[in-house]
């Protein structure tokens, strides 16, 4: 039976998930996630689109995207694309790298949009690790993550040119 197609329209919102295949890890080290924040970036210029919020985890990804030209499909393919390319040749892993194709929930409200960003700002310390912290523990772990849009939203001088931080 075939994949029902995405909706995608010029000026749309969407929080977009992929995981590691079979929930394996996706960045094993710092120069991973450099390395997909690079080519995030390199493709967000590109295509035109606008990146709302962010959070690498170990064995997936969220984007809170806008995109002004409805190019969503063209922007992740080329994204997971590239990042899968350099997985398999920096790690020798063959085989699928994201387990299945991403998902991208369309954001029809600014409530939506507000709760989407929360839930992807606060992914860090939804680990079963982080639970036993207390909550001021919990909120210097997520001031001090660097893998996330988080410490820019908190301090709105920290917020890269390529985040855009209107929320």
């Amino acid at each position: 039976m075939p994949r029902p197609p995405r909706l995608e329209y010029e000026d749309a919102l969407y929080h977009v998930t992929s995981r590691g295949n079979a929930r394996e890890t996706l960045f094993y080290t710092d120069d991973d996630r450099h390395r997909f924040i690079m080519q995030l970036q390199d493709n967000l210029e590109r295509y035109g689109v606008i990146l709302y919020a962010w959070v690498l985890m170990t064995n997936h990804f969220h984007l809170v995207l806008g995109t002004p030209r409805g190019n969503l499909s063209r922007f992740m393919q080329r994204l997971n694309s590239s990042y899968c390319l350099y997985f398999r040749y920096k790690h020798g892993a063959p085989g699928h790298v994201l387990g299945g194709r991403y998902k991208a929930r369309l954001i029809e409200s600014e409530e939506y949009l507000l709760t989407v960003t929360r839930y992807v700002h606060l992914n860090p310390i939804r680990t079963a690790k982080h639970q036993e912290m207390m909550s001021k523990e919990r909120v210097d772990y997520l001031e001090t993550y660097p893998w996330s849009s988080y410490p820019a939203y908190v301090r709105a001088k920290s917020c890269p040119d390529w985040l855009s931080d209107r929320v």
